[in-house]
């Protein structure tokens, strides 16, 4: 890997005192630092609200336990679904992020209340290993084991098995397009969306965008490389990575479901996503591809920024078309 940093766009200006915040409560992300940022990303970070997942009493939120993997570990599956029954709605199948090494399923979960309280949507939410103490191919698996467990009890959870979509963003967006080549390959379930949010997809980092941040604090690649090799290794970067583990490593992405697809032009995943969103498109497969500029790596997190506030309602119009055709 070269050691040249390429040159990078500016950020977008309400951005940077958010970026500059951002430094002073998150640190590097190493093996020394990998608890404590677990422990603030589970906890919360700082000036974060907490949000009702009951909406008032209009979700039920139920936490279960279903099988994993076969041989491996059962996996926990947070359920979102409307307090009034409504018949069978389409499903949300999340997957959180946090560098395959960090994060909780109740990350980002808040995110779908508002769908589920509407009666639009069943949301669930799963709970995968997380590296290094456990590689790959231990999340995808898991992620998939619950997609699995959903579209085969949908109906008892109020959700139609015909009309699921998967949703994940970062590392969740990466194992969320493994996990739709684990369904498209196994032939179960059929998906009819994939929402990838500034997907982690490419181990081997040799695009300009992989290389252009340098200690900004806003997954440079630094903490890159460190999620991926805990993730896989010493087989980052070479031949023996499946497609499931780096979906960019996928040579055939035709037969997956319509795609949303965003990325900030001034982070890591820039490249790897412009790329991805170009070959499914070549592929057959319809895409809903959204560049931001200026945006960082989870410029979503700065709501009252111009670039968020487009961002989230971008992918609110495209997520409520898609559950309600």
């Amino acid at each position: 890997m070269s050691e040249t940093t390429p040159s990078r766009p500016p950020f977008d200006p309400e951005l940077v005192p958010v970026i500059e915040a951002q430094r002073a409560v998150m640190p590097p992300l190493g093996a020394d630092t990998l608890g404590a940022l677990r422990d603030l990303i589970a906890s919360g970070l700082p000036g974060m609200p907490e949000t009702d997942l009951t909406a008032g009493g209009a979700v039920v939120v139920e936490e279960l336990t279903v099988p994993g993997p076969e041989g491996a570990p059962e996996i926990a599956l947070t359920v979102l679904r409307p307090a009034r029954e409504t018949g069978p709605l389409p499903g949300i199948y999340h997957v959180h992020g946090g560098g395959m090494v960090m994060g909780t399923r109740h990350v980002g979960l808040a995110g779908f209340v508002g769908y589920v309280a509407e009666g639009l949507a069943v949301a669930v939410s799963v709970e995968y290993r997380l590296a290094p103490e456990h590689p790959d191919p231990a999340p995808v698996e898991d992620c998939y084991a619950g997609l699995r467990w959903f579209a085969g009890n949908a109906a008892a959870l109020g959700a139609d098995p015909e009309r699921l979509m998967i949703l994940g963003g970062s590392a969740g967006g990466g194992l969320a397009a493994g996990t739709a080549l684990l369904a498209r390959d196994r032939g179960f379930p059929r998906l009819t969306h994939q929402v990838l949010i500034c997907p982690m997809l490419d181990d081997r980092m040799t695009t300009p965008s992989s290389r252009m941040l340098d200690g900004e604090g806003v997954w440079d690649r630094d903490d890159n490389l460190f999620g991926w090799t805990a993730l896989l290794g010493d087989r980052r970067g070479t031949e023996a990575v499946s497609c499931y583990a780096a979906p960019a490593r996928a040579e055939d992405l035709s037969g997956l479901p319509r795609t949303y697809l965003d990325v900030g032009s001034v982070e890591t995943f820039r490249d790897e996503a412009i790329d991805y969103a170009l070959r499914l498109s070549q592929a057959g497969v319809n895409v809903d591809f959204h560049l931001w500029g200026g945006g960082y790596h989870g410029f979503e997190a700065a709501s009252q920024s111009a670039i968020a506030q487009a961002s989230a309602a971008t992918r609110d119009e495209f997520l409520r078309r898609a559950l309600e055709t």
